[in-house]
């Protein structure tokens, strides 16, 4: 990222909340309102990775489908390439789609069963590049085979006769067809073999040096989100906990939420592995329909004091690499 470099993808004060209708035999019950997404603001410069972990249930994939409009905004501002796309139209949605792609978690739930390879990488072409030559088209998906990992001679293939991490290939194919500018990766080696996991992680990683693409790498396991990020954006029952470049988050976290996330990292030296102290959270994670007062992490916060359940820490900055929402950090 280029110093004083404008960012491509700019997230303001994002919320997306849902109307549950209540249980019960009354039609008349009041609606109760789930804010999956609360409030989170993020910036993403060209040929950089933002990583974004938290527990399942806080928020990220939700997120991740709000920016790319797969779901509506209920409030706050997402800006592509400088231009404000919550008021934008279908039409405008359609064309930045063809810069911003996603990568889904489950590799073979993701791909069409009755499309071969062929028909599946070459959709996106097809879709936002109709007059494209068919013989274009199969030149430019077995070039984008050969990139990933696939064999040209795969190309008739259905996807039930590939592998997990081949499925996932098969995914990143079809997302980078287009040649785009940002990718949202949502949890993508979360299904995955550890050993198959590097792999894509890898492969990930040639493809934007060698494309200059922008990341959002979605997951729950910061061992997972250490090996690509360069800043990483720490989510709590839909909230920022942190945000920070990734040295100053692993060196220092100053979130007790982190805290608590890196503690639980394995440490490949079994006599480390044995002295290391763990950070137990209490309790389990609080509905986002009923959350708590104050500090949403506050009821399983080891450090929580009367203050806490009063007030709602604002996300500020504590150095020129962290930010973090704690009242005590």
């Amino acid at each position: 990222m280029r110093e004083g470099a404008k960012p491509i993808l700019s997230v303001r004060d994002l919320q997306v909340h849902f109307r549950i209708k209540a249980g019960g035999a009354w039609p008349w019950s009041p609606a109760r309102v789930l804010k999956a997404v609360d409030g989170i603001s993020f910036d993403v410069h060209a040929g950089e990775t933002l990583g974004v972990v938290g527990e399942s249930g806080c928020g990220k994939s939700t997120l991740a489908r709000a920016v790319l409009n797969l779901i509506p905004a209920t409030a706050g501002s997402i800006a592509w390439m400088g231009r404000e796309m919550t008021t934008a139209s279908g039409e405008a949605w359609q064309a930045a789609r063809a810069d911003i792609q996603m990568i889904f978690q489950d590799p073979l739930a993701s791909l069409d069963p009755r499309m071969t390879i062929a028909q599946i990488i070459a959709e996106p072409l097809r879709t936002h590049r109709p007059a494209m030559p068919e013989a274009e088209v199969m030149q430019r998906v077995k070039a984008m085979m050969g990139r990933v990992g696939l064999m040209p001679q795969q190309i008739n293939r259905y996807p039930h006769e590939f592998s997990g991490g081949q499925c996932q290939r098969i995914g990143i194919a079809r997302a980078l067809i287009l040649e785009p500018k940002l990718i949202i990766c949502d949890e993508p080696v979360s299904a995955l073999d550890v050993s198959i996991q590097a792999q894509i992680i890898n492969l990930l990683k040639e493809l934007q040096k060698s494309m200059g693409l922008a990341l959002i790498f979605i997951a729950h396991d910061l061992a997972v989100v250490k090996h690509i990020s360069d800043r990483i954006l720490v989510m709590y029952l839909g909230h920022e906990m942190e945000v920070a470049h990734k040295k100053a988050l692993y060196a220092a976290p100053r979130h007790p939420y982190t805290q608590a996330l890196l503690s639980a990292i394995p440490i490949p030296d079994p006599a480390l592995e044995r002295k290391k102290v763990i950070q137990l959270l209490q309790g389990d994670l609080p509905s986002p329909m009923a959350p708590p007062s104050g500090c949403v992490f506050r009821t399983r916060c080891p450090l929580a004091i009367a203050r806490c359940a009063q007030e709602v820490p604002a996300l500020r900055r504590l150095s020129d690499e962290t930010e973090a929402a704690c009242l005590l950090a």
